[in-house]
């Protein structure tokens, strides 16, 4: 008889244990009344921590030739410097619990909690990625001989489902992992590891988002802008994406990024749908970026007339929202307007925005001096 012996995980996390007795995962497993089995339950019996460590590694020693063996105890020991608050050394062994069963998804569970804890975001990369690989691998193993399309099928499905919550930990944290790293190169190295591990993942709209911004940073255009477009191939209404991508494509000089910059703009505009009674302040500011950013690119197509419109629409739904969206409306409204000598509406506008702190104010203010200046001569 064999006794499976679990080990409870010390982090705010379902409780997930492997039972992939025939499939690509690891479990420990210690049969019943062996010497090992023997040991464990008088370490488990221990209430002195300090006693219990002790009597692990002793456990460790005398069963070093028992590969299950050490790497229970390695967890074990993990597990007990995960709750004296000793992380590092609790990661430490925990790392040598997982050389002994490198295919045991609890494990890397346990191991993403305490890298997490620590805030090593590339150790939560590393062992997420590895455990999500794992649990991918459960639909890719072969069929045992004599067993039927429909057994297999069903025992692909139960291994899926006792794994899932273990996957969906793993998900979270690497998700987390990328939201902390500040350095867009790194940020986007974990987005690139974490998109094809997690396929169809339920952060796949923030994690697109995050790879714009990352690559926006990164000042890398040709790569972001193939990046949004493969994202609106399978999320052609992911407003995040296409605004960045109306907004890249207005400032990029290659013939034909100005009609494109107009045809994402309008395409984020449909999908923000501001007018809708449900549409919150997120959707209104993206829909109002979007007006400016169609104005700006008429104004650069030399269609200052059809850019004001535009440019009325963004300043009258950015305002009270977003300060510096709304300082960028009116600047370019206000520069609308003195392009077509329209000077006392340009100057109406622009001492509006003059009135914001931030990047805009001090243009606004050289224009506004400009359209005074103007004014004056036309007196």
């Amino acid at each position: 008889m064999t006794r499976t012996r679990l080990v409870v995980l010390m982090f705010l996390s379902p409780l997930v244990f492997s039972v992939f007795a025939h499939g690509q995962l690891d479990r420990i497993s210690i049969p019943a009344g062996t010497p090992e089995d023997q040991a464990l339950t008088a370490i488990s019996n221990e209430q002195d921590t300090q006693k219990k460590l002790a009597m692990y590694q002793d456990f460790l020693q005398k069963f070093s030739t028992n590969p299950a063996a050490v790497a229970y105890g390695n967890w074990q020991i993990s597990q007990s410097y995960q709750a004296a608050g000793d992380l590092q050394k609790a990661l430490e062994y925990g790392d040598k619990a997982l050389a002994g069963s490198p295919h045991n998804l609890d494990i890397l569970v346990s191991q993403a909690g305490i890298a997490g804890q620590l805030k090593n975001d590339a150790k939560v990369m590393d062992y997420s990625t590895q455990g999500a690989e794992l649990y991918n691998s459960i639909s890719k193993q072969a069929k045992p001989e004599g067993m039927s399309d429909a057994e297999f099928a069903q025992r692909i499905d139960d291994e899926k489902s006792a794994a899932k919550s273990s996957y969906e930990f793993l998900e979270a944290a690497a998700f987390n992992a990328i939201v902390d790293e500040p350095d867009a190169k790194k940020r986007m190295a974990d987005i690139e590891r974490f998109t094809p591990t997690f396929p169809n993942s339920r952060f796949q709209e923030q994690v697109a988002s995050y790879a714009m911004m990352s690559l926006s940073e990164l000042k890398d255009t040709p790569r972001l802008i193939s990046y949004g477009e493969k994202t609106l191939v399978t999320d052609p209404n992911n407003l995040p994406t296409l605004l960045l991508l109306a907004t890249t494509y207005v400032d990029d000089p290659k013939p034909g990024s100005l009609t494109k910059a107009v045809t994402y703009s309008q395409k984020a505009i449909d999908a923000a749908k501001a007018d809708a009674p449900d549409a919150d302040r997120s959707r209104k500011v993206s829909a109002g970026v979007a007006h400016s950013t169609m104005g700006y690119a008429y104004m650069k197509q030399d269609k200052t007339a059809a850019a004001i419109p535009e440019l009325k629409s963004a300043s009258a739904l950015l305002k009270g929202l977003d300060d510096q969206q709304y300082a960028i409306a009116m600047y370019r409204l206000g520069f609308a307007y003195a392009k077509l000598s329209k000077v006392s509406e340009a100057r109406e506008v622009l001492q509006e925005a003059v009135k914001i702190s931030g990047p805009v104010q001090q243009p606004a203010q050289d224009l506004l001096a400009k359209v005074n200046a103007a004014r004056a001569k036309g007196k």
